[in-house]
């Protein structure tokens, strides 16, 4: 099972909007990859959550690893068919991250070995400076900053390149279009 949460190599470069729920990493990163003509990768545990709901039914920590899966499963699927350029709604690293948030400290070792080899060239990082939003899967209106602390330090402790988007959408899609272009630039 190891080996499905392994990128598969492709010669696309790959910015992951990382960073609390509700900070807008969905619509940034479908507005991105619009504006760009690629693809983007959706988050898997969301799709997950929300099909578990409609049976009455929530997350639990033995979600964790097949969450992982099938985000690399279409991040890998989508990698194929991008042009140079692939936007990710997440990673596995953000997937460590809530999991050990939600599970006291749980992830298992296959998702943190991969959330450190599979490799991203850039993170931008949502801040919680916009209003949260209940949607029926979002459940933390209240510890915003402490999450936001936590996506960070993930980043920081794995010497990730990273940007931190605050600001109106509008500006927070200038700093990721200008990020963007500039990592599409230096690899010309």
């Amino acid at each position: 099972m190891e080996k499905t949460l392994e990128q598969k190599p492709t010669d696309c470069l790959k910015v992951v909007l990382f960073g609390p729920e509700s900070t807008g990493k969905t619509s940034l990163a479908e507005e991105l990859a619009h504006h760009y003509n690629t693809l983007y990768v959706p988050e898997f545990s969301r799709i997950l959550a929300e099909t578990k709901a409609t049976q009455g039914m929530m997350l639990t920590k033995d979600d964790v690893l097949p969450i992982a899966v099938g985000q690399m499963q279409l991040e890998n699927k989508q990698a194929y068919k991008c042009n140079r350029l692939l936007i990710c709604d997440t990673d596995l690293l953000e997937t460590e991250v809530y999991a050990k948030y939600y599970y006291e400290g749980y992830c298992p070792d296959s998702v943190e070995k991969y959330a450190r080899i599979n490799h991203y060239d850039l993170y931008l990082l949502t801040y919680i400076d916009v209003p949260w939003e209940a949607d029926g899967i979002r459940d933390q209106p209240k510890n915003r900053l402490q999450m936001y602390h936590m996506f960070e330090q993930a980043l920081i402790d794995l010497k990730r390149p990273y940007v931190v988007v605050k600001g109106s959408f509008e500006e927070r899609l200038q700093i990721c279009k200008t990020q963007i272009d500039k990592l599409l630039k230096q690899n010309d």
